[in-house]
């Protein structure tokens, strides 16, 4: 397990992987501003295009929403780490100049375990990158 490994999306394919995500049931969304740590857990929410934004609609997420500059995001890199001690997979979303603007973790089952088949899913996306690299 590496921190960070390569290689990553272009922040082109931010939108197509929002939606995929949003098809993936529990996740974890994480959010760093200004020395805090923001989590949401439960499913991403689907989002449409408007007003320059991909707008998230909370109510298909139990009430998580925002607005996501689909042009801040430069690139879209895959974590893979231990977590106290647990695998740990997460999509980061970073801007232009590396930093990070939000994670999404994949969700973990009643006993801790990272659900198989996103993480099926989440190597399927990232493998097909190194295929074509």
């Amino acid at each position: 397990m590496g921190h960070e490994s390569a290689p990553a999306l272009a922040g082109s394919e931010a939108e197509a992987l929002l939606r995929e995500v949003a098809t993936w049931g529990k996740l974890t969304t994480v959010i760093l501003h200004g020395g805090c740590v923001f989590e949401f857990k439960g499913s991403f929410p689907a989002g449409d295009i408007g007003m320059g934004f991909y707008n998230l609609d909370g109510c298909t997420s139990g009430g998580f929403e925002g607005h996501i500059r689909l042009d801040a995001i430069a690139s879209i890199g895959f974590q893979d780490k231990l977590h106290r001690g647990r695998a740990s997979y997460a999509f980061t979303f970073n801007n232009a100049s590396g930093e990070n603007l939000f994670k999404v973790f994949l969700g973990r089952d009643e006993q801790g375990e990272v659900f198989a088949a996103q993480l099926e899913k989440f190597n399927m996306i990232r493998d097909q990158l190194k295929v074509a690299a």
